[in-house]
C-alpha cells in the first residue's frame, strides 16, 4: 500500500511538471503567433501602399487590407483583398489597434496589448508592436 502511494505521489509530480511546461509553452506560442500576425500585416500594408499610394487611415484601420474602404482617402488603384480573410483578433481575442501616423516618425503602428489587453506590461501581458517585432 505505502509503495502505492509513492508511486502516485511521483506520478502527480511529473504530472504537475508537465502541466507547467505545457502553460508556458502555449504563452509562448501566443506571443509567438501575435508578431507573425503583425508581420503579415506589415506585409499587406506595404502590397496596400505600393497600389494605392497611402496608408489606411487610422479610421480605415487594418479592415481596409480585406475590404476596400468607403470612407476618404479612397484609390481606384485598390487591387486587395491584400489578407485572405478579415482581420482575426490577437490570440488572446483582443482586437489588434492600428494607428497612422505610427509613433517615432513610423507611417503607422500595429500593437496587441497582450493577455490582459491593457497598455505596458511585463511577460504574458507585455505590448507586441510593429516597430519592435
Amino acid at each position: 500500500m505505502l509503495e502505492t502511494l509513492i508511486v502516485l505521489a511521483i506520478v502527480l509530480i511529473l504530472t504537475s511538471t508537465v502541466g507547467f511546461m505545457a502553460m508556458r509553452s502555449l504563452e509562448k506560442a501566443k506571443s509567438t503567433g501575435a508578431k507573425t500576425q503583425i508581420d503579415s500585416f506589415c506585409i499587406a500594408l506595404e502590397a496596400y501602399y505600393i497600389d494605392c499610394g497611402n496608408y489606411p487611415t487610422t479610421e480605415q484601420g487594418l479592415s481596409a487590407l480585406f475590404k476596400k474602404p468607403d470612407t476618404e482617402p479612397t484609390s481606384d488603384y485598390w487591387n486587395g483583398p491584400y489578407i485572405t480573410k478579415n482581420v482575426p483578433k490577437d490570440p488572446w481575442g483582443h482586437e489588434y489597434v492600428y494607428e497612422n501616423p505610427g509613433k517615432d516618425g513610423q507611417p503607422y503602428a500595429i500593437i496587441s496589448y497582450g493577455a490582459d489587453g491593457q497598455e505596458g506590461g511585463e511577460g504574458k501581458n507585455a505590448d507586441i508592436t510593429s516597430w519592435e517585432n
